[in-house]
């Protein structure tokens, strides 16, 4: 999602905890064949309304696609993986291809996102453009030299503790390289409940953060992202850490593809 003025991350990365003690029996979330366990939702279409077949699973990798699209038009879409999590080591590879679908935003070029601690797909409203969560933003190069980094965390509606400050910018910098073109980007993300979030690219740690929570300022911007009713609701409940939740994959205009994504769980601490 959006990512405006972030500022680079100064927290002294630390290493992830908490795996090794862990028989690494990976879980699959797509089992080969198809999107079922999965949910769709696209902002204005009701739950599981796969809009002009924006979600594929093809050539044994989640495939994000727009070429049905005449124009984006705020089409914002997630697809959430049926179980939530609370600690867990999720992993995966992805890249950018193609060019933005007409009507996509400046920022939104080479754009997408996997939403963490999210609310499930049911309980978004009609209209809402992207879930309470907190999101491990991927950015791709815009091939023009200057750094764009990735593995970058943005808060809809959400906060977290950089250090022993709470960090209020919607989105803040990992400290990533560049990845330009289309190549395949490995990235991992170490969730541990309420306490802590790490995030890594190519086996490094780029950006820790703790104490995920609800709020925080950001909350107030759900009203521009499709929110009503539910606005109030959310915003009542600020400081709120948050402790489990859904794993959402983004849809946000540029076409990306998903593959070996896989999750470990952790022992809760």
């Amino acid at each position: 999602m959006s990512c405006g003025n972030s500022d680079v991350n100064s927290t002294n990365l630390e290493e992830p905890v908490g795996a090794d003690a862990v028989a690494e029996n990976w879980i699959p979330l797509f089992n080969g064949k198809d999107l079922e366990g999965w949910d769709i939702k696209i902002a204005g279409k009701d739950v599981n309304d796969n809009f002009q077949n924006t979600f594929v699973w093809e050539d044994d990798m989640l495939r994000i696609k727009y070429d049905e699209y005449d124009e984006f038009e705020d089409l914002f879409g997630h697809i959430y993986y049926k179980i939530p999590y609370s600690y867990y080591k999720l992993r995966f590879d992805y890249r950018f291809t193609g060019e933005q679908t007409p009507g996509g935003s400046s920022w939104n070029v080479r754009n997408s996102g996997v939403m963490l601690h999210s609310q499930s797909a049911a309980s978004n409203e009609y209209g809402q453009h992207f879930p309470v969560s907190v999101e491990l933003q991927l950015l791709g190069g815009l091939n023009d030299g200057k750094p764009r980094t990735t593995a970058n965390v943005c808060t809809p509606g959400t906060t977290v503790m950089m250090g022993d400050t709470l960090n209020n910018r919607h989105c803040i910098s990992s400290s990533s390289e560049t990845y330009d073109g289309d190549q395949w980007v490995h990235a991992e993300a170490v969730v541990l409940g309420g306490e802590a979030m790490h995030f890594l690219i190519e086996g490094d740690t780029v950006l820790s953060f703790q104490n995920p929570q609800l709020g925080g300022g950001n909350a107030k911007q759900l009203r521009k992202w499709g929110l009503g009713k539910a606005a109030d609701k959310w915003i009542a409940r600020d400081g709120e850490i948050l402790t489990k939740g859904y794993i959402a994959l983004q849809a946000e205009s540029h076409p990306i593809d998903f593959r070996n994504v896989e999750l470990l769980k952790l022992p809760e601490q």
